[in-house]
């Protein structure tokens, strides 16, 4: 695997190596030794999956201390954009971000550490998106931030008006009305 170092600590872009046939193709989506060797020691306990339509915006989620996640993510039909923003109190990069656009295609991961707000949009008629977490859901340490945050600059890609959000979603405060419970 390739993994490609963002502009924030933190954050990894990972490019499987692809082995394409008249058969196909054929990729290692995941190992735990490379996984280790090249970005660090994580114990994945959970797997997620969910599959949304065009315009649906998810995010932007963490779990607080002491139930942090990491996460390693990717699309596995269709398109997103999936974004990470730094919330870790003291860092130079607070309430920057980082968006990788995941598809069926590129078969690109994105690793988001603990300290890191995350969300995506779906940009294909459907996606299909998956997760690993190195932490188990805990609802009672559920948090977010604003996905429609104007001040972050993120760019996603979709038309406020076609926008698909839950309503736990539209609820959480923007980035200068929330105080992070992490620190860098």
């Amino acid at each position: 695997m390739n993994v490609i170092e963002t502009k924030i600590e933190g954050l990894y872009i990972i490019e499987p190596r692809i082995f394409e046939d008249a058969r196909g193709y054929f990729f290692e989506s995941f190992s735990q030794r490379e996984f280790d060797e090249k970005i660090g020691k994580i114990v994945f306990v959970q797997d997620n999956e969910s599959k949304s339509t065009y315009g649906v915006m998810r995010g932007l989620h963490f779990q607080r201390p002491p139930f942090t996640q990491s996460k390693l993510v990717r699309c596995v039909k269709g398109a997103v954009l999936d974004v990470a923003v730094d919330i870790r109190k003291g860092s130079p990069t607070y309430g920057q971000h980082v968006a990788v656009e995941l598809t069926e295609d590129n078969h690109r991961q994105f690793f988001i550490s603990k300290g890191f707000a995350h969300g995506f949009a779906v940009l294909s008629e459907t996606a299909v998106f998956q997760y690993k977490c190195d932490e188990f859901y805990h609802p009672e340490a559920d948090g977010g931030i604003s996905i429609l945050d104007d001040t972050l600059g993120i760019d996603w890609r979709i038309p406020t008006a076609q926008a698909i959000l839950s309503d736990k979603d539209t609820r959480h405060p923007l980035l200068k009305d929330f105080v992070t419970p992490f620190t860098y």
